[in-house]
């Protein structure tokens, strides 16, 4: 796996490049001198989060012949008051659509966020992460 990143301004706007040549535009945070012309790094990585999870819950769903409608993933985070400014804490709440077993959810969410999701797996140890979901 690999990205590159090239810078585009004399502020803080990048491109960053998939190996299959998919663009993804980061900028700073306006407050330093971003100009809101990409997404916050910490937001990528929430984005990661989210989008791991949400594939490796499917995936898991389906194995368990759950039939999910429609999804959607609210991903929060809580971060802490030092120089970095590193995540305390993220929390997903899981909004899945279809007629579901809630101990089948419930087992697919705990196994995506202890034994599949790799973005989860490779934060660091003291962020707690945690979840919710409904079914509708």
């Amino acid at each position: 796996m690999k990205v590159n990143l090239k810078r585009v301004n004399e502020a803080y706007h990048y491109e960053a490049f998939t190996e299959d040549k998919i663009k993804v535009d980061i900028d700073a945070n306006s407050a330093i001198g971003g100009e809101g012309k990409g997404t916050r790094p910490m937001e990528l990585v929430l984005m990661g989060v989210g989008g791991c999870a949400s594939i490796d819950l499917g995936l898991i769903l389906k194995k368990q012949k759950q039939v999910l409608l429609d999804y959607s993933v609210e991903i929060t985070a809580e971060r802490n008051d030092n120089t970095a400014k590193n995540f305390k804490s993220i929390n997903l709440h899981f909004n899945l659509f279809g007629k579901l077993d809630d101990s089948k959810v419930e087992r697919a969410i705990d196994l995506t966020l202890t034994k599949y999701c790799s973005v989860v797996l490779s934060l660091n140890k003291e962020i707690k992460v945690t979840s919710s979901y409904t079914i509708k």
